[in-house]
Formats: C-alpha cells, structure tokens, sequence
C-alpha cells in the first residue's frame, strides 16, 4: 500500500473526525514553524489526527494589492520543512494545473479551491499526482456537483478524494451552510469535510479606506458551524487557526484564534462521540399501534418528556 493511500485509510477511519488545520497563508518561514509545533501539540494531547495547512500563494484575492504568500517554490520549500520538522502531513491548494506536479512531491493532500471545483483539467493534474485530492464545493454549486467532481478525480486513476463543504453564496456578500448538504455530499462516496472557518466568510463585504474591498466574516459563529458539522456527522474538519488573528494579513476575520483551538476541538470530540450523524436512519413509515411504544428502548422511555 502506498503511503497515501495509507494516509487516505487513516483519515478515512478517524474517529471521531481528522483535522486539517493551520494558517490561510505562509506569512513567513518562522510563523508556519511556530504554529505547527503549537498545533501538533494540541492535536497530539487530543487524539486526533492532523494535516497542516498552509497557501504558498493566494491566487483569488479581492484586491491586487492583497498579500498572496511567498509563491510556490519558496512556499513549497517552508511546507518541506515543516513537514520535516514535525513529522507532518501537508495540505495546500493549487491554481494551476501546472502547479500540481511541483506541489504534489511535498504536499500529502492537493486541494482544490472552491472556485476551480469543476475545473476538469486542474482535477485531473492533481489526481496524477497520487496524492489526495480535497476538492471544496463552489459557493455556486449544488452539492449534487461534488459526485461528478469527485468522479473526474476517479476516473483520473485516483480514488483517495474528498469532498470539502464551505458554505453557499446567499445574496450578496454572504455565505449560508446547508447542514443538508453534509448529507447529500456522502452521495460522492467519500470522505465529507467542513471547512468551518471559510464557511463564515462575507465575500468583498468589507469597505476599505481609499474605495477597496476585502472580504469580511463573522468569526464569532465558527464554533456554530463546527458543532453543527459534527452533530451531522462529518469525516473531517478545516479550521484556519492563527495566533494573532486581528493582525493576519489574509482572511483574518475568518481565522480561529491559536489560544482557544483546544477548548473548541474538545467540544466539538464531546458532541462527535454521542451523535449518531454517520449512520442512516431507519425510518418506519408502517401506522404506529399502541403496543409500538413498548419496543422503545428503556434507555429512550428515560429522557420521554411527557407534556400536560
């Protein structure tokens, strides 16, 4: 078996859910060390299992005067000694099919960003890599979209793919999250993940002095979405996490503040481990009888509250 389907497996069986977190973008050699080392531990001392995350380039910025990250090779280098340093698999997004291949000899999954989701020729250069490939639902798309996404991928000759929810478009400059679509999107045979931080994001909805635009977001509902993804069942979580989010140069209204990352990731295990969001439920439609109430189970009759 090679190693990333190995990888692939273990994520795949993870319980209650894997991690892919870190910072949106490298700001420097010294930072992507820093916080790697500081969420390892945390993961680590959880139990969970955990792939970095990090952009060598952000490619879809509003502005042109946005900082985008160190480019790839620079990038692509930090990643290696990251991944070296800490014994860490590694997650970053492409642009580019021609990014896939350089990308694919450090990186362990290969994402793909929300905009390019049905970019055929960009799935299919990061399905060549036999990495993992993590492909986030468009804001425009239906979740019905992620099957054929994640069938491209597939018939590439890669069958490690994932699927990523990060919310819809609801108007303008906002984002909704269907919690139907953590359901629907099992319909794509693989692994589910929410990308809980993104998934807050109020695209261009934030005026800058001189007339620009950035895009804004409602950091204070993350821990809503999260425990809602892991009520429902999801495989996995993507949460941005920064040590200093209100000075984060990329997308910091949406980044997870470093200092409450445990405290979170521990509830939401709590919530993960009681749900019973990955099995389907058996519905019976059959006309209910009195004597029905008598197969309910004692640990059920329990917690009946009975209204007068």
């Amino acid at each position: 078996m090679d190693s990333s389907t190995a990888l692939f497996n273990q994520l795949k069986e993870a319980q209650p859910f894997f991690v892919l977190a870190g910072p949106n973008v490298i700001e420097s050699e010294e930072h992507v060390l820093h916080m790697a080392k500081q969420i390892k531990a945390v993961t680590t001392k959880l139990g969970l299992p955990l792939v970095f995350k990090s952009s060598f380039d952000k490619a879809n910025r509003t502005s042109s005067k946005s900082f985008r990250g160190p480019g790839l090779a620079e990038g692509l280098k930090i990643l290696e000694k990251v991944k070296t340093t800490y014994d860490l698999p590694i997650v970053t997004d492409v642009h580019e099919s021609d990014q896939c291949e350089a990308v694919g000899r450090v990186a362990d999954i290969i994402q793909i960003p929300a905009f390019l989701c049905r970019q055929t020729d960009l799935l299919v250069a990061a399905a060549k890599t036999g990495k993992i490939v993590n492909i986030k639902k468009g804001q425009f798309c239906a979740p019905s979209v992620m099957t054929n996404s994640a069938e491209k991928v597939r018939l590439a000759g890669n069958q490690n793919v994932m699927v990523c929810e990060r919310g819809t478009m609801f108007g303008y400059n906002d984002l909704i999250v269907d919690p139907r679509n953590f359901e629907w999107m099992r319909e794509a045979n693989c692994p589910v993940v929410a990308d809980v931080t993104h998934a807050l994001q109020q695209p261009a909805g934030k005026k800058l002095e001189g007339g620009g635009v950035a895009s804004g977001g409602l950091r204070e509902l993350i821990p809503c979405i999260a425990r809602t993804a892991v009520a429902v069942g999801v495989d996995g979580l993507f949460m941005e996490v920064h040590d200093d989010p209100l000075n984060a140069p990329v997308d910091g209204p949406t980044q997870w503040p470093l200092r409450h990352f445990e405290e979170l990731l521990e509830e939401l295990m709590a919530i993960a481990r009681v749900t019973k969001g990955k099995k389907q439920y058996k519905i019976d439609l059959a006309p209910f009888r009195e004597q029905d109430s008598a197969d309910v189970p004692e640990r059920v009759k329990d917690h009946i509250i009975i209204i007068y």
